[in-house]
């Protein structure tokens, strides 16, 4: 293994497991039909570099073994992060972002919600959403300020949407 790839794979590997201890400190706040999950903070990574998808897809799935939903968390709940970091990294203006995890963690984990825990619909389609939003929001703003700091920016790798 050259040293590249192996500089690529602790990148991947700390950003996995910072989520994954984000969403359980957290825990109180991750799950359930009141959600504030700190750790979609780190979706936003997807705007300045692709491959962080890989981190936040694995993290997602891990912190969802830790559930109160189980395994259906663990697909679903990672399949609305999929959804989520495959938009934002194609889209080219960060703010724009806050718009794909806030719809898809909405809808997939509000009717998540309801089939599983018996929740109302639409509360919960809301809920989740107001959540994901708030957190996302609160990302966007620490982003745009961090995305001026060129050692930052290098610090990611930054190869896209770093200007």
């Amino acid at each position: 293994m050259n040293k590249v790839n192996l500089k690529r794979i602790v990148r991947l590997s700390v950003v996995t497991s910072i989520y994954v201890v984000l969403t359980i400190v957290f825990n109180f706040l991750s799950y359930g039909d009141i959600q504030f999950r700190i750790a979609e903070i780190l979706i936003l990574l997807c705007f300045f570099r692709k491959d962080y998808a890989i981190s936040l897809i694995l993290g997602c799935l891990i912190s969802n073994i830790f559930s109160p939903m189980g395994i259906m968390d663990m697909i679903f709940g990672t399949v609305a992060t999929t959804l989520s970091v495959v938009c934002v990294m194609f889209t080219k203006r960060l703010w724009v972002n806050v718009i794909y995890p806030t719809f898809f963690n909405g809808v997939i984990v509000g009717i998540e919600l309801n089939v599983i825990l018996g929740l109302p619909l639409i509360p919960s389609i809301i809920s989740v959403a107001i959540g994901e939003g708030v957190v996302l929001i609160i990302g966007c703003i620490i982003f745009s300020k961090l995305r001026k700091s060129t050692r930052f920016l290098e610090l990611l790798e930054a190869n896209q949407n770093n200007k």
